[in-house]
């Protein structure tokens, strides 16, 4: 490492070649601060969403539509990752983006932050816009740091940038959710606004260090091709402004006329996205077959989030009405359940990552396949497990912190086996043509299972009674077990990806 800095540095013109941030360029302080502040506010305001939504000091709603409009603003945050991706691409630039959507993000965590229910949903639609616009652009410019993909500081300089990921959401419950649940929820919505407001100023300030490539806009959009999108965005706005109207002014609206279309835009369009792909005429023979094998990790991954992100609204309204949080006799904040997931991912994951290198020295590593559909099995015994709980709640009794903890351990290491694995296989089997836009679909297996709860809830199912989470549960164990019994198919469809 420390004789490839050293021919680094000797190259003028190298971005960052100065290496100040832990043997990388400086521009990566500034994106790793950047990106930890942000998720500090987005996972703060999401251990709060649906405490709040729920709480009789909140909008006091049922669990069923605090849980449907939870699932929908996640599908969403993960829905706009690919017009973020486009706007980075074709008319801002990723440095540009990012900066126009860390104001977004703040502006919308200063509009929650205000106590009327109407300025609410208008505050989530503006953080979920700005998320999808920062999320897409800011890892893009983690990369124009580096020497092209073969700077052998590339990939640890991707690992200190998802550790400012987990830092951000490790403490974000803590103090957001602390303040939040025993001060003031609108005061907890401001503090997210204040991360992002600190993370944006220092990117503001840092982005000198960045690499020129991130201020430039790869594929600018052509005079006629502005003009084109403009006019259809234009009909598209102008359509729902007359039909929400309408609807409005009938005295027929109710908030499921916002939840149902954009539950079910979270399921058609990545469907339509993927069926687009497939049935292109310009890929090979071998191409077509790798998306034949990739349907099935998007479709065993949409289940595997379905699940798992309940973690933060069907986990966290039975921990609000029936558990015993507290640990030792001392009682903490509902919201703090979210910090486990990130304190288990920075504790586990170098685990795992020696793990497998001591596997691959023996011949011994498990297959993609194999990976994956352990992760959908391990999900799936997650909410087995948390058939304990819920039952003892059902017996009139308060169920033990515990039982929560062990339900989020077990999701945490189903989630280290299917998420790398997920998006390293995306990027190896992605079609020349789409390989810059493939992440944009892995995220949308996120967007279509968030959008299958959110549909669940609308349609008025109890995702808090036994019979429904162990449906869930045995769900997930199915379609692990069909990933591994059909491995030699989707191996062969595969072709030369390992």
């Amino acid at each position: 490492m420390a004789s490839s800095l050293t021919k680094d540095s000797a190259r003028p013109g190298t971005p960052g070649s100065e290496k100040t941030f832990f043997g990388h360029p400086r521009g990566l302080a500034t994106l790793f601060m950047t990106e930890m502040w942000e998720r500090f506010s987005y996972y703060g305001m999401r251990a709060l969403l649906p405490l709040y939504l729920v709480a009789p000091g909140g909008l006091h709603l049922n669990a069923g539509t605090a849980t449907a409009i939870y699932s929908v603003y996640v599908s969403l945050v993960y829905l706009l990752t690919m017009p973020g991706g486009w706007f980075g691409d074709r008319v801002w630039g990723p440095r540009k983006t990012v900066a126009i959507a860390g104001g977004i993000i703040m502006l919308g965590h200063l509009t929650l932050a205000l106590p009327s229910s109407g300025t609410f949903y208008a505050g989530l639609g503006l953080v979920a816009i700005g998320s999808g616009l920062l999320k897409a652009n800011i890892s893009t410019m983690v990369g124009h740091l580096y020497d092209g993909p073969d700077d052998p500081r590339r990939d640890g300089g991707f690992t200190v940038f998802y550790m400012g990921i987990n830092l951000g959401a490790f403490a974000a419950p803590l103090i957001i959710g602390t303040i939040g649940e025993n001060v003031n929820w609108h005061l907890g919505f401001a503090l997210a606004a204040l991360g992002m407001a600190l993370g944006l100023v220092q990117f503001l300030i840092g982005s000198r260090h960045l690499a020129d490539r991130s201020s430039v806009v790869p594929t600018p959009l052509s005079a006629e091709e502005k003009s084109s999108t403009l006019r259809k965005a234009a009909i598209w706005a102008g359509i729902a402004v007359v039909v929400y109207a309408i609807v409005g002014f009938s005295g027929n609206y109710t908030l499921n006329w916002i939840l149902v279309p954009l539950t079910l835009l979270g399921v058609i369009i990545p469907t339509m996205v993927l069926v687009r792909i497939k049935r292109d005429k310009d890929l090979d023979r071998p191409e077509q077959s790798k998306m034949s094998a990739y349907i099935w990790f998007f479709v065993a991954a949409a289940v595997f989030w379905m699940i798992y992100d309940q973690g933060g609204s069907t986990l966290s309204i039975f921990a609000e009405s029936s558990a015993d949080n507290s640990v030792f006799g001392w009682a903490f904040p509902v919201s703090w359940y979210q910090s486990v997931n990130p304190v288990l991912i920075m504790a586990l994951a170098p685990v795992f990552a020696w793990f497998w290198l001591a596997l691959n020295r023996r011949g011994k590593e498990p297959s993609t396949i194999v990976k994956f559909g352990s992760g959908l099995v391990l999900v799936g015994a997650s909410f087995f497990l948390f058939l304990a709980p819920l039952t003892i709640a059902e017996g009139g009794h308060k169920a033990a912190a515990m039982w929560l903890v062990a339900i989020y351990f077990t999701q945490t290491v189903g989630e280290l086996l299917l998420s790398p694995v997920g998006l390293s296989v995306t990027t190896k089997m992605a079609p020349a043509k789409y390989a810059s836009q493939m992440m944009g679909v892995w995220f949308l297996a996120v967007t279509a299972g968030d959008a299958t709860t959110g549909l669940l809830s609308i349609a008025g199912v109890d995702l808090n009674k036994t019979n429904i989470v162990a449906l869930e549960a045995t769900l997930a164990v199915l379609a692990g077990a069909a990933v591994w019994m059909y491995r030699r198919k989707v191996k062969e469809l595969m072709g030369d990806v390992r």
